[in-house]
């Protein structure tokens, strides 16, 4: 009930509407003790809207020790009314306000306690709790954080009594004056107001001032030392949400440090999602910020390659392409990828393993790999340059355009290990026979990606996005300029280039049903899409 929106969460403290309640109860069990007196306040702007208040009957005696505490006693209840007649008309003096208390929780487990025994939904909206908020910015000054404490304490306007209006507005005067106090640590909206009392804690809470202008707009941003050096770029649906966070909810290990060099928080307001995501990743390859981990390791991507230079032609992992004849897959995010690429391809198609050049006259003995079977051997001559190009050829055919000739006998050859109990070996070939996988389905979306040329999509949240050859193109924010370089020769796909086709054929598949394609110089389309993917579920089922 009354659920705000997020962008309600965003509203300048002056312009949020907050009702301050409290209740007086038979006692402090929810389930048990029933409500005996009910006092809300509604203020917007620091202006009194209204005030509510009355008795009600708890359906039971009042005790005598809560007589003593509040002057409460069974006669002033006898003739009040029920709290289920009373629901009604306190919802609607609720409203869509933000429900504001001190120990919020109290007042609000009884309400809806007396919400759910009258068949309603329980209450659902923003609160905000001022025994939380005063525990953070005003622990140093008082004895401790009672409502009388700090009302006499603070020279609060209204004195509380534990009658429930006279408690409202003692506990609205308290807001009032946290608000003036908070607003010295950049607290402006109800967002900024609700995050405060972890946020105080943090050692570096004197630099959430330089928060205070940040927008509440999908974008990045960077935090800056002060010597001008970028040392973190992020992304966020809500940056100024997200910068916040850090002096809060964000536990990573080098976080302290980050915000204790830094001096000054840029941004740059983005268009929408893919926008954001890209010009995170630019920067981080043009910058290399010292704090940002994802997006740095993309020099140490890797190939893998076919020798189609030498006689007989091997797979090998390489570091990068080179201007040669040769054939690459890639790039893939690791070696250790790379390497189970390579073993799933070599379990199928018996391509030589060994390192050395084959010499042109043929020597005694075959490798191990031939001699168990698993590879031809063309230094024992046991295979002419025929022979082996039709095997390279058969390579060359399934990377590029049959990749069922690979993954088909991969799954039989996984079955078949599990049928024999070898668990371990099927686990292996399923890890390297994913790898295999994954890879091409990848490597299919991005050419598909890089051969499109120029693509015009439009979503109706953010507008127009343009591409050119699978790269994000016309910034409509001056920060956003960074070019990407492509480097790598031989129209092989770069490891500079590849997060963002990566990103972007991500950005394709998630938001497809919110795109309309609006041009493209030629039909995009991935080949494969629905590779298999070797999970254990449908694999259990073909046993």
């Amino acid at each position: 009930m009354f659920q705000q929106s997020l962008d309600d969460l965003g509203t300048p403290l002056h312009e949020v509407t907050f009702c301050v309640l409290d209740f007086e109860t038979t006692g402090g069990r929810r389930n048990i003790d029933m409500i005996t007196e009910i006092g809300a306040v509604k203020y917007r702007g620091g202006e009194e809207l209204g005030t509510f208040q009355t008795l009600i009957d708890p359906g039971c005696s009042v005790p005598p020790e809560i007589t003593v505490l509040t002057g409460i006693t069974s006669a002033m209840v006898s003739r009040a009314p029920k709290i289920e007649r009373v629901l009604p008309a306190l919802l609607e003096f609720l409203g869509g306000a933000v429900l504001v208390g001190h120990n919020v929780g109290f007042d609000l487990a009884f309400l809806n306690a007396a919400l759910r025994r009258s068949g309603r939904e329980v209450w659902a909206g923003q609160k905000i709790d001022t025994l939380a908020i005063s525990r953070r910015l005003i622990r140093n000054d008082v004895p401790n954080h009672k409502l009388s404490t700090l009302a006499k304490c603070l020279r609060l306007p209204h004195q509380p009594n534990h009658r429930a209006l006279d408690d409202a507005q003692a506990t609205a005067d308290l807001l009032h004056h946290l608000l003036e106090q908070a607003s010295a640590l950049g607290v402006l909206g109800l967002d900024d107001l609700q995050q405060l009392p972890t946020m105080q804690r943090h050692p570096q809470a004197k630099k959430l001032r330089l928060t205070e202008d940040l927008p509440r707009s999908p974008g990045i941003y960077r935090f800056v030392d002060k010597r001008g050096e970028v040392l973190y770029v992020g992304k966020a649906a809500n940056i100024r949400s997200r910068v916040r966070s850090y002096f809060s909810s964000d536990k990573r290990r080098k976080v302290d440090q980050l915000l204790r060099e830094t001096e000054l928080i840029e941004y740059t307001v983005c268009e929408g999602s893919l926008h954001a995501e890209v010009l995170e990743l630019r920067l981080i390859q043009d910058l290399r910020p010292r704090f940002n981990r994802r997006s740095k390791n993309w020099s140490k991507y890797a190939y893998v390659k076919l020798t189609l230079a030498e006689r007989f032609p091997r797979l090998s992992i390489v570091s990068e392409p080179k201007e040669d004849a040769g054939f690459y897959l890639g790039p893939i995010s690791s070696r250790r990828v790379a390497r189970d690429v390579v073993d799933a391809i070599e379990t199928v198609l018996p391509l030589r393993r060994c390192t050395k050049r084959v010499p042109r006259q043929v020597t005694a003995g075959s490798c191990v790999a031939a001699q168990i079977g698993t590879s031809v051997c063309p230094c024992s001559g046991d295979v002419t340059e025929e022979a082996y190009s039709e095997i390279v050829n058969d390579v060359l055919l399934a990377l590029n355009n049959h990749p069922e000739k690979l993954l088909n006998p991969l799954r039989l050859r996984m079955l078949s290990l599990a049928n024999q109990q070898r668990f371990e070996e099927a686990a292996d070939l399923r890890r390297q026979a994913f790898a295999l996988s994954a890879v091409l389905r990848r490597q299919y979306q991005v050419e598909a990606l890089r051969s499109s040329g120029r693509l015009v999509f439009e979503d109706v949240r953010t507008g127009l996005t343009i591409l050119e050859n699978g790269h994000l193109a016309e910034w409509s924010d001056e920060a956003g300029g960074v070019e990407m370089q492509v480097n790598s020769p031989g129209g092989v796909i770069g490891k500079r280039e590849v997060a963002e086709l990566w990103c972007v054929a991500n950005w394709l598949e998630s938001e497809a049903h919110n795109l309309r394609l609006i041009y493209c110089d030629r039909p995009l389309s991935s080949r494969y899409p629905c590779l298999d993917n070797f999970q254990i579920k449908k694999d259990l089922a073909l046993v």
